[in-house]
């Protein structure tokens, strides 16, 4: 028998939408149709790309002309995204021979471990909850996690190695956690009662590099 899939499938499908590339004026972009009405024109960190998202029957010359009347900003934003990325404190092990070291790594945990007494002082009496263990870990695709059940937090051990600002909001995105599971209506109203900048803060840690 075919395979048919389920209507939940199907709308997730729509949902998603149908990638394709565009080449405007040497710019490279990403063209996602979906089932929207308007046009819609960001650009991805950590590396600057630029996707549209466009509604299904929309022509590839509109979309052109669209990215062509906002190019100033497109390549505005694209340079800073870059720059902010190559000033990182961490760079990519492929771009500059970075090693972690035993120096580098007790360097680090010993950063780390010096900013939390203060930090947890700080929070714990705001969030109302405070960790059982905190561990420091190298971790390859996050800067942090949370095991809610046992209370227990990883951080990485790269935000040693970075300003305290970022070490602060994964800690106390991580404490946040300990209320909510997830990252829904109640994970962002608490995270927003705690740190009113945290989207800021979350934008600009993720165009660094996890190693």
């Amino acid at each position: 028998m075919p395979y048919r899939p389920s209507s939940r499938s199907r709308r997730s499908s729509a949902a998603a939408g149908i990638s394709s590339n565009l080449n405007v004026d040497g710019l490279s972009i990403t063209v996602v149709r979906k089932p929207i009405k308007n046009m819609y024109l960001r650009i991805k960190p950590p590396n600057g790309d630029v996707v549209v998202s466009a509604p299904r029957r929309m022509s590839d010359r509109t979309i052109i002309d669209f990215v062509r009347g906002r190019r100033a900003w497109v390549d505005g934003n694209v340079r800073k995204m870059r720059r902010a990325r190559q000033q990182s404190l961490v760079s990519e092990p492929e771009h500059t021979g970075f090693v972690w070291t035993d120096v580098l790594r007790k360097q680090a945990a010993a950063n780390i471990n010096a900013q939390l007494p203060g930090l947890l002082a700080k929070w714990g009496p705001v969030i109302g909850r405070t960790p059982t263990h905190i561990t420091l870990r190298l971790m390859t695709t996050r800067w942090g996690s949370c095991t809610p059940k046992t209370g227990r937090i990883r951080l990485n051990l790269q935000l040693g190695l970075m300003e305290p600002r970022f070490l602060e909001y994964v800690l106390v995105h991580e404490m946040t956690h300990l209320w909510e599971r997830g990252h829904g209506v109640g994970f962002q109203r608490r995270i927003g009662s705690y740190l009113p900048n945290w989207r800021e803060l979350r934008r600009e840690l993720n165009r660094r590099v996890v190693l």
